[in-house]
C-alpha cells in the first residue's frame, strides 16, 4: 500500500495529460484570429471553400479553401482589380478606403462556381463565375445598381435570384446564367422589416442576407444590433420563396453575428459568424447547429462555445500570413497570395525581378500622406500577437523619400527611412491622433536598416510597438506605442505594409529583403 499516493499520482498524471492531449486536439473560438468578415461558404464533396471581404485592397474577393472548417488557405481571388478609377486607383486626390467591394456571396451550381459582390464606389453588382474555383480563370460580369449585401441564390426550379437590403429585405430575379437582371422582372419586398424580430427600437437594420434551403424549407439569415444592445443573429424561414416568413432570434452572444450555415459530409451542422475585435478586425468565429421542429438552433445553451468539436488550429501561418524572402524560381508567382496592395497598383513602379532577392518599389509621383500613396504592399495582423520584420536598403531614396514599414488604418503607424538634405534618419510616425506626427527621429549612417512592428491584440489592447536595428538582433525601440482603434473610414483591421513614397520629386527606390512575420512579440505590452 506504501505505493498507492505514486500509483495515484501517476494516475492523476496521466488523466491531465489526455485530458490536455485531447485539447490539443481540439478546435477553439475563434478558428480564425484574423480579420475575415463576412464570410460565404460552400461545401463542394468534402472540401469547403469560403470567400470574404477586401474592400480597397487588390487583388480581391479571396477564395479560401479547408478540409476540416478550421485550417484554411488561400488558393486565390476572383478579381485582381475591381475597376479602372480614381477612387480605386488612389488618383487625383480620390480613394475609396471603407468601400470598395463589400459582402460577396458564393454558391456552386451545375459545375460553375459564383463568387459575386457589389461596390458603392461604382455603382455596381459584380458576378465572377469559374469551373475551377482553385485555378480560375474567373469570368466576369457587372450591373447596376449595387444591391447591398445580396445573397445568391439557385432555387430548385432553375430560377436565379438575389434577395438585398438592409431592414427591408426585397427579391430580383436574375437570367438564368446569373449575368444580369431578367428582363422584365419586377423586384418585389420580401420581407417588410427583417429587424422586427429583436425588437423595434432602431439600431443597425437587418442585413447581411444569406439563404440556404434544408429539406424543403427556406432559411433566411440576417445580422441586426438593437439600439442599447448587441449584433444579433436573426433567421426568417418560410415554405416558399416569397412567404410568408417567420423571424426569430438565432443567436445574442458576445456579437457574434452575420454568416449562414454549413454542414459536414457526416451530417454536422454548424454556422459560420464573425465578431468584431477591435484593432485586427472581424474575426470568425464557428457555432454548432442542431435543428429543433424546423428550426436551425444556434450554440450551446445560447453561447458561442469556447471549444468546438473539430480538429485544432494548425496555425495562421502560411495559410493566410506569410513571411516572403522574395526569390523567386521559374514560373512562381510575382507575389504570393497573401500580399495584397492597398488598393490598385501601379504595376510599372514595383518588381520582384530587377534585384534578384528584393522587392523594389519605386515613386512615380509625389504624395503628402501615407494613406495616399500607390504601390503599398500589405498582408494581415493576426491574433493575439504578431511581429513583421523587414530589411530595408534606403540606397536610392531620393531627397524627401520616405520608405519602410508600416501599420494600415486611419490611425496607422510607421517606422522607416527619411532621405532630407543629403541625410538619412529613422523616423517614426504616428497618426494615434487621427493625424500623423513625427514622433522621433534617429539619424542613420548606413544604407540599410532593420525595422520591425509588433502588434499586442491580447483582451483587446490593441497596441503596436516600432523598432530599428543595425545588425538585426539587437533591436531598438522608436516612438511610442500606437493604439490601434477599429475605424470605420477604413472599415478593415489593421494591417502590415511596405512602402515607398516621394515628397519631392519621384524617380527614387526603396529595396525590402524580405518580410518576415511571426506570431510572438518579444516586448510585451504592459498597457
Amino acid at each position: 500500500m506504501k505505493n498507492l499516493p505514486v500509483r495515484l499520482g501517476l494516475l492523476v498524471v496521466g488523466l491531465l495529460g489526455t485530458l490536455i492531449s485531447a485539447d490539443a486536439q481540439t478546435a477553439r473560438n475563434p478558428v480564425l484570429f484574423a480579420d475575415v468578415p463576412d464570410m460565404a461558404m460552400i461545401r463542394v464533396g468534402d472540401t469547403y471553400y469560403m470567400s470574404s471581404t477586401t474592400m480597397h485592397l487588390s487583388p480581391g474577393l479571396p477564395i479560401m479553401k479547408s478540409k476540416d472548417l478550421v485550417n484554411w488557405q488561400l488558393v486565390g481571388y476572383a478579381y485582381d482589380t475591381l475597376a479602372n478609377v480614381d477612387a480605386l486607383n488612389l488618383t487625383n486626390g480620390k480613394s475609396t478606403y471603407g468601400r470598395g467591394s463589400w459582402a460577396s456571396s458564393l454558391r456552386y451550381h451545375n459545375g460553375i462556381y459564383y463568387a459575386t459582390t457589389f461596390a458603392q464606389t461604382t455603382g455596381k453588382t459584380y458576378i465572377y463565375t469559374t469551373r475551377d474555383i482553385e485555378k480560375g480563370p474567373w469570368k466576369a460580369v457587372s450591373f447596376s445598381p449595387a444591391y447591398h449585401d445580396h445573397t445568391l441564390f439557385f432555387d430548385d426550379d432553375g430560377r436565379v435570384y438575389l434577395i438585398y437590403g438592409a431592414g427591408k429585405l426585397r427579391l430580383v430575379e436574375l437570367t438564368a446564367d446569373a449575368s444580369g437582371v431578367k428582363p422584365g422582372t419586377t423586384e418585389q419586398i420580401l420581407i417588410e422589416n427583417a429587424s422586427l424580430p429583436s425588437g423595434t427600437g432602431g439600431g443597425l437594420p437587418a442585413e447581411g442576407s444569406q439563404l440556404f434551403k434544408v429539406n424543403g424549407k427556406y432559411y433566411l439569415f440576417n445580422i441586426t444590433w438593437p439600439r442599447g444592445g448587441m449584433r444579433t443573429v436573426v433567421i426568417h424561414r418560410a415554405d416558399r420563396l416569397t412567404g410568408p416568413w417567420e423571424g426569430r432570434i438565432g443567436l445574442q452572444d458576445r456579437g457574434v453575428a452575420q454568416g449562414g450555415l454549413i454542414d459536414t459530409p457526416d451530417g454536422r451542422w454548424f454556422a459560420y459568424l464573425f465578431r468584431d475585435s477591435g484593432g485586427v478586425g472581424r474575426i470568425p468565429y464557428l457555432v454548432p447547429v442542431r435543428w429543433e421542429d424546423g428550426w436551425p438552433v444556434l450554440g450551446v445553451d445560447g453561447k458561442v462555445p469556447e471549444t468546438l468539436d473539430l480538429p485544432a488550429s494548425k496555425g495562421l501561418m502560411p495559410g493566410l500570413v506569410a513571411s516572403d524572402e522574395f526569390t523567386r524560381k521559374k514560373g512562381d508567382p510575382a507575389l504570393p497570395l497573401v500580399w495584397q496592395w492597398n488598393h490598385n497598383p501601379d504595376n510599372d513602379l514595383w518588381s520582384v525581378a530587377e534585384r534578384k532577392g528584393y522587392l523594389r518599389l519605386r515613386t512615380g509621383r509625389t504624395d503628402t500622406s501615407f494613406v495616399m500613396a500607390r504601390n503599398t504592399l500589405t498582408q494581415r495582423t493576426i491574433g493575439p500577437e504578431c511581429a513583421g520584420t523587414t530589411l530595408l536598403d534606403a540606397s536610392n531614396l531620393k531627397d524627401g523619400d520616405f520608405a519602410g514599414l508600416g501599420l494600415l488604418q486611419k490611425n496607422f503607424g510607421l517606422v522607416g527611412v527619411k532621405a532630407e538634405a543629403g541625410s538619412r534618419f529613422v523616423v517614426m510616425v504616428s497618426a494615434g491622433s487621427g493625424k500623423p506626427v513625427e514622433v522621433q527621429r534617429v539619424p542613420l549612417s548606413r544604407k540599410t536598416v532593420y525595422l520591425k512592428a509588433e502588434c499586442d491584440f491580447r483582451d483587446r489592447k490593441d497596441t503596436a510597438r516600432f523598432f530599428y536595428s543595425l545588425d538585426g538582433k539587437a533591436w531598438l525601440p522608436i516612438g511610442e506605442p500606437l493604439k490601434m482603434p477599429y475605424t470605420i473610414p477604413h472599415f478593415m483591421g489593421y494591417r502590415f505594409g511596405l512602402f515607398n513614397y516621394a515628397a519631392k520629386e519621384p524617380g527614387g527606390f526603396a529595396d525590402f529583403d524580405y518580410f518576415r512575420v511571426n506570431d510572438t512579440i518579444t516586448q510585451p505590452s504592459t498597457n
